[in-house]
């Protein structure tokens, strides 16, 4: 065998291969700390902050480190941003039981939001790729809505939009058609960047491409300033002047529930002060009293002295009044309201459909207790769902009801309109979650659900924050936190229908039509491409 002197000096040219640099390894960390934290910026835009316009530079964030890789990587990266972005949100939910539920919760969660980055990843090679990549978003968002556990649709876009440009858009299409712009002007932020560098460096970018992701950013804010006319205040079947009772509580945490009279008296004791200014003429008289979830944990129907305390209220305030109350019928435990006449009794109720996992009802309690006794004690009995949407008749008001952790479900909030109602009620018990960031998250659902349907919402909280939020989602009035008041205003009484309303769930079929196209097209395309390769 003869070598060449050629070859000789080549191999003598040749280096040997050197372990990557301390720089190159730190290099390769950015995309994984970019996305975790795009992740917590995504967090900061949600309320109690105002700051709703963060969301984009974070979703442009996500899109940069998703575009043009393999779906692999994708789905570590969105994992990622998923915990970047549900830890901090989430964080409440271990403030009386501890952290590892709220950690569970998380892992679990952020799967979705995994699944999410792999298929962003793949329709990012497609050209207008910012539309197919917001379309996989809410198909995600669709998915955590459901399972598992019948969902948990908490953080959804479209809450951390009360205080937005985008907001009217829920009266045009409901949470996935605001959750899909606010998205989309996002990942075309990210592109209109890349093309713009791209530009200087070239001056080779089409122009088609350009105009396409300045239109994916423009188009979401005319739509939503054009959805504006959508939202009125107007009166359209009369008016009702609405109150709004929060008797507080003794203590904070999962220890008031041990003081059930306690609470029961205190929501009695505000309604009685509340009668005192309104015959005092200091307050106008209330067609009809809400008070919130659990103000009633004393089955009224069982207990005739807790009966007799909730007669008093009716008769001094001399108004029907609403009791959130726990209700034990044919052996089964329900999360109640009911609707308490000063001269019938009770005379409606409904019983919550949409009841939480691992606070109303413990799903695996076998396997959860041989894990943690304590999990399964703190859910001792189970609460069954209602099967009927609640809508009271207060005369000539109809009050659709969405007791408290319901208002993130959209089917749960939208057939009480479509069943009539002309106010929505969303009656809650925040005093399990201390003074956390829940309460400010929840009250922002309620002024997403006002918009979506053009539609007074009030808001009757056990310990704050209760509020009374106009059908363009600003908040009239509110009180604060652990302390007892009361909230009464007349409100407009609407029977029109927005789009979101009458669509119901059609835009968010649509929506998961897109993303399954461009997922479908960009796997075809991989496909030919590799099949290419191999000839």
């Amino acid at each position: 065998m003869t070598v060449t002197a050629t070859s000789v000096d080549r191999q003598d040219q040749q280096e040997p291969p050197t372990a990557p640099t301390r720089g190159a390894r730190l290099l390769r960390l950015v995309p994984a700390a970019t996305a975790a934290l795009s992740g917590v910026l995504l967090y900061v835009s949600f309320p109690p902050r105002t700051l709703w316009w963060l969301a984009l530079p974070a979703f442009a964030l996500f899109g940069w480190v998703l575009r043009g890789r393999g779906w692999k990587a994708g789905l570590g990266l969105g994992y990622l941003f998923g915990l970047g972005f549900l830890l901090p949100l989430l964080v409440w939910t271990g403030v009386e039981v501890g952290p590892g539920p709220w950690i569970a919760l998380v892992v679990i969660e952020a799967i979705f939001v995994a699944l999410v980055g792999a298929g962003v990843a793949a329709v990012s090679k497609l050209p207008a790729w910012p539309v197919w990549g917001a379309a996989v978003w809410i198909a995600g968002e669709a998915a955590r809505a459901r399972v598992p556990f019948r969902g948990f649709p908490w953080g959804k876009i479209a809450f951390g939009q009360a205080d937005g440009v985008f907001l009217p858009l829920a009266a045009l299409g409901g949470t996935p058609v605001l959750g899909f712009a606010v998205v989309l002007c996002g990942f075309g932020l990210c592109e209109a960047v890349r093309l713009g560098l791209r530009w200087r460096r070239t001056r080779e970018v089409r122009r088609s491409a350009a105009a396409l992701a300045l239109i994916s950013m423009a188009v979401p804010v005319l739509s939503a300033v054009a959805a504006r006319s959508l939202v009125s205040d107007k009166a359209e079947t009369g008016t009702a002047t609405v109150a709004v009772i929060q008797g507080n509580v003794p203590r904070l945490g999962l220890d008031f529930n041990s003081q059930r009279r306690a609470v029961l008296d205190f929501h009695a004791r505000e309604t009685e002060r509340l009668a005192a200014e309104v015959k005092a003429g200091k307050k106008a008289q209330p067609d009809f009293v809400l008070w919130p979830e659990n103000s009633s944990d004393i089955d009224p129907f069982a207990n005739p002295d807790a009966a007799a305390v909730i007669e008093q209220a009716a008769e001094a305030i001399d108004a029907p009044i609403s009791v959130g109350g726990v209700v034990e019928r044919d052996g089964k435990l329900y999360n109640e309201q009911i609707l308490w006449d000063p001269e019938k009794g009770a005379t409606q109720t409904y019983d919550k459909r949409q009841v939480q996992p691992f606070g109303e009802f413990l799903p695996m309690r076998s396997l959860i207790g041989a894990i943690n006794d304590e999990w399964t004690s703190m859910v001792r009995q189970d609460f069954s769902r209602g099967s009927e949407p609640g809508v009271f008749d207060f005369g000539d008001a109809k009050v659709g009801l969405a007791t408290c952790y319901e208002a993130a479900f959209d089917w749960a909030v939208r057939d009480t309109v479509t069943h009539g109602a002309q106010i929505i009620s969303v009656p809650s018990n925040n005093a399990t979650f201390d003074r956390s960031e829940m309460t400010y998250q929840q009250l922002a659902m309620s002024r997403v659900r006002a918009v979506e349907h053009s539609r007074t919402v009030t808001v009757p909280v056990t310990s704050g924050v209760s509020a009374i939020i106009m059908p363009d989602g600003e908040i009239t009035q509110k009180t604060g936190m652990f302390v007892a008041d009361s909230l009464v205003q007349k409100v407009p009484l609407r029977s029109s229908e927005t789009p979101a309303t009458k669509l119901g769930i059609l835009p968010e079929i649509a929506l998961l039509l897109v993303a399954a196209g461009g997922l479908g097209w960009a796997i075809g395309a991989g496909m030919r491409g590799r099949r290419a390769g191999g000839v």
